[in-house]
């Protein structure tokens, strides 16, 4: 099996100032982090990719385009199933007082948790006050499937990669820690931030070597890196393949390290009106997300 070999680099999903209409593209400066540009209301130009994110063989043309608004790389249609590892770094794990598990522990996050760079993180009224219910924050490096991917080896599991981009896996711990039911703690509508590029596996051939880190309102909170994984990219596609058909556009979290929320003394919360930021590194950029709490909408 050889790995999918795409001719661009970065991908961004926007809207076109020029079209009025959602395109997809490769940022012509290469070193732009266009997540932090589209927050600051900065230029973005980008090189028009023929085709869709999914298809290897998708161009990037001569034909360049402004956005206008940075959108998630992949659209909800394109999405298949979006997996999530938990406690996948050895220092979350410890800092949450849990064992390391001895498999990848999987929960499932539905479409409609899904937004995209510069979106608001909605907090609903079902996880007020968020004092109590403890809303959190989780920077993770993402893995995009780009072909379909079954009883994978180790070896090879990296071949099946499309790419990678950033995800932010808002958690809301009061419901997470007394139902156990991860993928309902972290699952409400527009929670869950990805993006803001998608970059090629090409260009990411050591995935265990990413820089990730999360501040809050300024802050830096976590500062980590993905060797410090339980469960390296490798070992994650092979696990969850088992017996189990990974499709292109299949979307896998793969947990975040030391510096959320809850574990700190006193605990930090997202809160309404705050300013949220995940960086994952080697081109992926910074997603930039305000919050909402439901109900206060208009003192934002």
């Amino acid at each position: 099996m050889s790995p999918i070999r795409t001719q661009w680099t970065r991908l961004i999903r926007f809207v076109a100032a020029e079209t009025a209409q959602v395109h997809i593209g490769q940022p012509v400066d290469p070193k732009l982090d266009v997540g932090l540009a589209a927050w600051n209301k900065q230029t973005i130009k980008a090189f028009e990719i023929s085709g869709s994110a999914l298809d290897p063989t998708a161009q990037v043309t001569n034909n360049i385009l402004t956005v206008k608004e940075l959108l998630a790389p992949l659209s909800r249609e394109e999405l298949k199933i979006v997996r999530c590892l938990g406690l996948n770094y050895s220092d979350h794990a410890a800092e949450a007082g849990l064992a390391k598990p001895a498999a990848p522990i999987l929960f499932y996050k539905p479409l409609s948790s899904i937004i995209g760079p510069s979106a608001p993180v909605f907090i609903p009224k079902v996880a007020q006050p968020v004092s109590e219910h403890l809303s959190d924050y989780e920077v993770e490096l993402t893995i995009v499937i780009g072909k379909t991917a079954k009883n994978v080896s180790e070896a090879d599991a990296l071949d099946y990669v499309l790419g990678y981009t950033g995800a932010n896996d808002v958690s809301f711990r009061k419901h997470q820690m007394t139902t156990s039911q991860w993928g309902f703690s972290k699952g409400f509508d527009n929670t869950t931030p990805i993006g803001p590029c998608l970059v090629s596996n090409n260009a990411i051939p050591d995935p265990q070597v990413v820089p990730l880190k999360c501040s809050l309102n300024g802050k830096v909170l976590q500062d980590g890196n993905t060797d410090a994984q339980i469960f390296s990219v490798r070992q994650t596609i092979a696990f969850l393949s088992q017996a189990t058909t990974l499709e292109p556009g299949s979307v896998i979290l793969t947990g975040t390290p030391k510096g959320v929320g809850f574990a700190m003394k006193p605990a930090v919360f997202l809160k309404h009106g705050d300013d949220v930021r995940v960086y994952v590194g080697h081109g992926i950029g910074t997603l930039v997300n305000p919050v909402i709490e439901e109900g206060q909408r208009a003192k934002l």
